[in-house]
C-alpha cells in the first residue's frame, strides 16, 4: 500500500478548512496526512493544528525585509516538510514565485470563478445580483484566482440573502468539496494539460 499523501496546509484565519481535513483525516476517511500547518500570523487554524498534534510554524511577512524575502522563506519552511501536495486553507497572502515551486498548490474560493475572483467573492456575487454562486477548488498559480479549476460546485441565492448567511452556505460546500478533491487527487493523482486538471 502506497503512503499517504503528505499535505501542508496554510491558513490565516478560523481554519474551519483546515478542520474539515484533520476531521476526515481523524476518521480514517482520508488518503493524506497533514504533516505540517503554516500561517502568516498566530490565528485559529493553528490552534486547531496544535489540537490536533500537527506541527505548525509561522511566517509573517512583516519579519523580512520585502515580500521577495518573505517568499523565500515561506518556501523553506514548506520544503521542510516534504508535502505532495499544500492547501491553502483560507490563506489570505498572494504567493510568491519561490513558494509556488515547493509543491502542487490547492485552494478553494467561494464564488464560480472566473466570476468574482479576489477577497469579497460572496460580497461581489451578491452585489452583481446573480442568482446561483458556489465554491470552486483550483490550483494556484501566480494571479489572484486565476489557477486551473479542478472542481465547482453551486449554491442558489436567496432573495433574502445577506453576505453573512450566503458565505455560511457556501462554507459548507466548500469544506465537503476541498476534502473529495484532495481524496479524489490522493488516490488517483492529477495532471495538467492547459486550463484542464485530469484526476485519476
Amino acid at each position: 500500500m502506497s503512503a499517504p499523501l503528505r499535505l501542508v496546509a496554510l491558513v490565516s484565519g478560523s481554519g474551519s478548512l483546515l478542520q474539515a481535513l484533520l476531521d476526515a483525516q481523524s476518521a480514517g476517511t482520508l488518503p493524506a496526512q497533514v504533516v505540517a500547518v503554516g500561517a502568516d500570523k498566530e490565528c485559529t487554524g493553528l490552534e486547531r493544528a496544535r489540537s490536533a498534534g500537527v506541527e505548525t510554524f509561522v511566517e509573517a511577512v512583516r519579519d523580512h525585509a520585502d515580500r521577495g524575502a518573505w517568499d523565500e522563506a515561506l518556501a523553506a519552511r514548506i520544503r521542510e516538510h516534504a508535502p505532495d501536495l499544500v492547501v491553502t486553507a483560507g490563506f489570505m497572502k498572494i504567493l510568491g514565485p519561490q513558494a509556488l515551486t515547493t509543491a502542487t498548490f490547492v485552494n478553494t474560493h467561494p464564488a464560480l470563478l472566473p466570476s468574482f475572483p479576489g477577497a469579497h467573492g460572496v460580497r461581489d456575487a451578491l452585489a452583481h445580483g446573480v442568482t446561483v454562486t458556489g465554491s470552486t477548488a483550483h490550483l494556484v498559480d501566480a494571479g489572484v484566482d486565476t489557477g486551473p479549476i479542478i472542481e465547482q460546485r453551486t449554491v442558489a441565492i436567496a432573495p433574502d440573502d445577506t453576505e453573512e448567511t450566503l458565505h455560511e452556505r457556501i462554507k459548507v460546500v466548500e469544506r465537503e468539496m476541498l476534502v473529495d478533491v484532495v481524496t479524489a487527487m490522493a488516490t488517483g493523482g492529477w495532471r495538467v494539460e492547459g486550463r484542464r486538471v485530469h484526476i485519476g
